[in-house]
């Protein structure tokens, strides 16, 4: 069965969730989750989107995302793909960290978000690891109440919805999160209420069309794919028909994902690399899959795409 398409557009909201793969730990020690709140610092000032409340528990992440321009999709593959690379290194070992394709929800801000905020940084308690969401150091509700810093959360647009003075706000949201501590697992906060990729009321699935649309006319791709298969060629010194040839050496399967990673990553679409390039989507889709793969062992292989993005950055600012 085919996969939903992601529903992506500024100012988004997304609950996402992250698994170990087949059950595993994603954090080993303490400082796993330091470095794994620096990749998620490094994210948001890299790609503009805002977190407003996140939990990391030993098997699994919860994080409220506001995104900006990029797609979600870009955000979590780079944080995904960053902190694997650093446990398969410490821990020398190799193979996926994460269980498959990340799941989000878009979510009805104006019916839902207060209540999943409340939901995520409860989910110690939920789980029994400790009997306050105070008491569990992996979570944004200490941040809330404003006793600790955390740059990279936001907490303003939350706060602002229970008073406009801080310490106001601030015991209002922790009555508010006191009284859900009874509160058991509710399914739709993990699969919607939209085919599983949507949480919302009739009236936010109604506007979404024009969202969707707004969405598309700002984040087309900012280079064409022929673009794009020419600077790759230009790059690698080899002649630009190359890779639109029948070709199945192992440099031009290399070359054809390379480019189609750097155009989905604009959010192009898989089927549009396909059509270029004459060959099956679920083709392009495992040649990207297994350069992402390559990466997380082959420094070599991540320095030649930063080094070809820094060389397509150039020519789209020229």
């Amino acid at each position: 069965m085919a996969r939903k398409p992601r529903i992506h557009y500024t100012g988004a909201v997304y609950h996402v969730m992250l698994r170990g793969n087949a059950g595993q730990n994603i954090f080993f020690d303490h400082q796993d989750y330091s470095i794994f709140e620096q990749l998620v610092a490094e994210g948001v000032e890299r790609f503009n989107h805002q977190v407003h409340g996140y939990c990391w528990m030993s098997n699994h992440i919860h994080m409220v995302i506001e995104v900006a321009d990029i797609p979600l999709s870009k955000i979590i593959q780079n944080l995904s793909f960053r902190y694997t690379r650093w446990i398969n290194k410490r821990e020398n070992r190799t193979g996926h960290l994460f269980q498959g394709r990340y799941k989000a929800l878009l979510i009805d801000t104006d019916n839902y978000l207060l209540e999943l905020i409340r939901y995520i940084h409860l989910n110690p308690v939920r789980s029994k690891l400790v009997n306050s969401p105070a008491d569990y150091p992996w979570s944004g509700h200490q941040a809330y109440l404003g006793n600790v810093n955390c740059d990279w959360l936001s907490t303003d647009w939350i706060l602002g919805l229970f008073d406009r003075k801080k310490n106001p706000a601030r015991k209002a949201y922790q009555r508010f999160v006191s009284k859900g501590l009874g509160e058991a697992y509710r399914k739709e906060f993990h699969i919607g209420n939209q085919g599983g990729v949507a949480l919302g009321d009739e009236a936010f699935f109604i506007k979404l069309p024009e969202f969707e649309k707004s969405r598309r006319l700002q984040n087309s791709p900012q280079l064409e794919l022929s673009e794009i298969n020419k600077q790759v060629c230009r790059f690698f010194q080899i002649p630009e028909s190359l890779l639109k040839t029948k070709d199945r050496s192992l440099l031009a399967s290399k070359l054809r994902s390379f480019a189609a990673l750097i155009f989905s990553e604009q959010s192009g679409s898989i089927s549009q690399v396909a059509d270029y390039y004459g060959r099956d989507i679920s083709t392009i889709s495992r040649q990207i899959t297994n350069l992402k793969r390559k990466m997380l062992t082959d420094n070599t292989l991540e320095k030649e795409l930063n080094r070809l993005k820094k060389q397509l950055n150039a020519k789209t600012q020229a």
